[in-house]
């Protein structure tokens, strides 16, 4: 088998263990901090065993040497867990999905502003259509029952600390973030129930908190291998698959209806993201060739 066919294997299967996770925030009826308490606590820690089984301690040893880049990784993906919960509890679940799509978008950027790459022509255009399809978004956010600009706030910042992270570890590339995952969802976790009873919940909704947990571990663990072996357009086309799944499963399951502001700007975004990738994919394999 072919890295590149691995890579599409892992991170597919990653993103079908990713597409639940707004679902389970919908069906676990509990406070938002409680239900991120365990997201993280639950699923660090089953990373936090395989690694532990498979690599011993040594396998934290690298963590140690990624310096400021580490701390910035593991702070940012750390914080995204309660954001994301505060984000499918305060707007609906489409609009979350779809406003996440957008993390190539603040990537790019950020790698212009820290990192000083060349902001192409095509990503400034792409970048303005994801900007028109979220603005739809936050007007629908305003006339519907099911989402509010608190959320789709949270959503975008879970969608900036995710770019914000994934463009601190490009200074160090060679050292795998697997390990820092269960170091940040515990963290965080930790936190939390500094200010929060979390166990007294745990009786009533434990067996969706372990479920939530358990896709949630699965899928970090997933998409953190998986994009490895695979180009950045490649990556991001499989994880738009997120952005249609999710709205799809909790409409199914719960009967959450997106709505027609949240679906055209989500199109909107979707398309000009798909039409981006598409291109920069053939561009890349004409180079190649």
């Amino acid at each position: 088998m072919t890295n590149r066919k691995k890579g599409l294997i892992i991170t597919s299967l990653g993103v079908l263990f990713v597409v639940p996770d707004s679902l389970f925030v919908r069906l676990i009826d509990n406070e938002p901090m409680v239900i991120a308490f365990w997201r993280g606590a639950i699923s660090g820690s089953l990373i936090l065993i395989v690694l532990l089984m498979s690599n011993g301690i040594s396998v934290f040893k690298p963590v140690f040497k990624s310096g400021v880049p580490g701390a910035v990784y593991i702070i940012l993906i750390g914080s995204t867990t309660p954001a994301f919960v505060l984000a499918v509890t305060y707007t609906s679940v489409a609009n979350v999905v779809f406003i996440f799509a957008s993390i190539p978008i603040f990537a790019t950027f950020f790698s212009y502003i820290f990192l000083g790459e060349v902001v192409q022509l095509s990503t400034i255009l792409t970048a303005f259509f994801v900007i028109s399809g979220l603005a739809i978004i936050a007007y629908g956010s305003g006339t519907s029952e099911i989402a509010s600009w608190k959320g789709d706030l949270w959503a975008v910042y879970v969608s900036a600390a995710y770019a914000g992270a994934l463009t601190a570890v490009r200074r160090v590339k060679e050292i795998s973030m697997v390990p820092t995952i269960p170091i940040a969802y515990i963290g965080t976790a930790l936190i939390i129930s500094l200010f929060y009873s979390p166990f007294d919940e745990f009786e009533l909704s434990g067996l969706l908190f372990f479920g939530h947990g358990l896709f949630i571990g699965i899928a970090s663990w997933l998409l953190t291998l998986g994009p490895r072996y695979l180009s950045s357009p490649e990556v991001s086309l499989l994880i738009l698959l997120e952005s249609a799944l999710a709205p799809l499963l909790v409409w199914l399951v719960v009967g959450e209806f997106p709505g027609e502001w949240a679906l055209v700007g989500g199109a909107v975004v979707i398309i000009a993201l798909l039409v981006f990738n598409m291109l920069k994919l053939s561009k890349d394999r004409y180079v190649d060739d």
